[in-house]
């Protein structure tokens, strides 16, 4: 086809049950969005609040190829609406790519629209400052490097350990740039913590808890790289569920209490819920078995893909089917060299992952894969998976979804077109506005407009 806009319409037109918003969304989360200097943000002085890089750049080319996006961060989020596509309100993660033929710039008269193939098709609503951002721990550390918020202030994001131990070509996952990421901050000299302080995670959420005074932040997430050895002398469990403990003591029943890690035995999984998570997060990260073996290689030689499987399954034991969400990369399945071929056989083989899992009650969830280019995959693979696979994957999944009769999963606010916060990936998006997720009444006040 010539241009963006026309495979995006056709798209549209061939998969009709996909909300219109998904289409646009999934686009760019798989191939980014250009900045114009006029829709960047101030950092932390100014009014918008600015992009975290609360755990992988999420950017489609390195902090000095981003141009001035560098130096004046773009937006954490951007919200589209109307146009002449007439979209509801859409919540996107920003993924910069100076080369895409999407653009986010400021009319004549100052407003903020997106621009695709040079014709504007949404209004962009930025994210406002919150006031929390606005205040330092008495360390001087801001709010935003400790306890960053996303998915439209919904989520208060703890990366607490921000390297993995699995490191290096035979260990990383080949789509993974968390060491990377790591790296790039620090050598642009941007304050990046390592390995956060409790009391300080503590302070953070105390300042959080005190300013947020719509309650907009409903849940928290614990994550970080993997955890071979020790960390500070705890293991995996230990590690990440001590936040977890010094939380809810301290804050008890404030906000949904999630941990991603590992796929863990069960007795360490049980260590989270004494601690105090209520969700936990043990990522698949791909089906195929083969693609596991090659994308995965640490996972593999420590775990192995039937043992994390099968982890999977026994901590639905512990908190229960609904309450464990494994997250897998959608789009990885197509990447060269070991991907699939063809849209068909991708989605086919993600489709069984799905179903497996859902046949036992417990409900993944997918984050759309972006291509940085210190990845494996993704200096092989910089245009990422055909769009066409995206869309399917979303009308796929809802559509295992109501073969086993699940709604959409707790702590990710409310589904459906218009309502959804979710910013990573349009499966929330793309669920029926009128399905339950069991903690809707917090999040009412989760996403104000811009």
């Amino acid at each position: 086809m010539g241009s963006r806009t026309a495979l995006v319409e056709d798209l549209m037109d061939r998969f009709p049950h996909v909300p219109r918003e998904a289409v646009f969304k999934e686009d760019l989360l798989r191939g980014g969005v250009a900045f114009d200097p006029s829709a960047l943000s101030d950092n932390e002085g100014g009014e918008v609040k600015p992009k975290s890089y609360f755990i992988f750049s999420f950017d489609h080319g390195t902090l000095p190829e981003l141009g001035e996006a560098a130096l004046r961060r773009p937006p954490e989020e951007i919200i589209l609406t109307g146009g002449p596509y007439d979209l509801r309100r859409t919540v996107v993660s920003v993924r910069v790519n100076p080369a895409s033929p999407y653009r986010v710039a400021a009319d004549e008269d100052g407003v903020l629209g997106l621009y695709l193939d040079g014709k504007r098709i949404a209004d962009v609503g930025v994210p406002p400052m919150p006031e929390y951002y606005r205040h330092t721990l008495a360390s001087g550390k801001s709010v935003m490097e400790v306890a960053p918020t996303i998915q439209w202030g919904y989520l208060i994001y703890l990366t607490v350990f921000r390297v993995c131990q699995y490191f290096g070509a035979k260990e990383e996952c080949q789509y993974c740039d968390i060491n990377h990421n790591w790296r790039q901050h620090k050598a642009a000299g941007r304050p990046y913590t390592g390995v956060k302080d409790v009391e300080e995670v503590l302070e953070a959420l105390e300042i959080i808890d005190r300013y947020d005074t719509q309650k907009a932040s409903t849940a928290y997430t614990l994550t970080g790289g993997a955890i071979t050895k020790t960390v500070s002398g705890r293991d995996e469990a230990d590690f990440y569920g001590h936040y977890a403990k010094a939380i809810e003591e301290r804050f008890p029943g404030r906000w949904i209490g999630k941990v991603v890690a590992q796929a863990l035995p069960k007795a360490d999984v049980q260590r989270f819920k004494d601690y105090g998570v209520q969700i936990y997060h043990p990522n698949f990260e791909v089906w195929d078995e083969y693609l596991f073996k090659m994308y995965c290689p640490g996972k593999e030689r420590y775990v192995g893909r039937d043992e994390w499987h099968k982890r999977i399954l026994d901590s639905a034991d512990v908190f229960g089917a609904r309450n464990v969400i494994p997250n897998f990369v959608a789009g990885v399945e197509m990447a060269e060299p070991f991907g699939f071929t063809t849209v068909d056989e991708a989605i086919a083989s993600t489709t069984e992952g799905l179903r497996f899992f859902m046949s036992h009650g417990i409900t993944p969830r997918f984050t759309t894969w972006c291509p940085e280019p210190t990845t494996p995959l993704g200096k092989a693979n910089p245009q990422g998976a055909p769009l066409e696979y995206h869309i399917r994957l979303l009308e796929a999944y809802r559509q295992t979804m109501d073969d086993f009769g699940l709604s959409s999963p707790p702590g990710y606010g409310l589904p459906g077109p218009g309502r959804a916060v979710f910013s990573v990936s349009s499966f929330m998006d793309s669920l029926p506005a009128d399905a339950s997720t069991g903690d809707e009444g917090a999040q009412e006040t989760a996403a104000p407009g811009a």
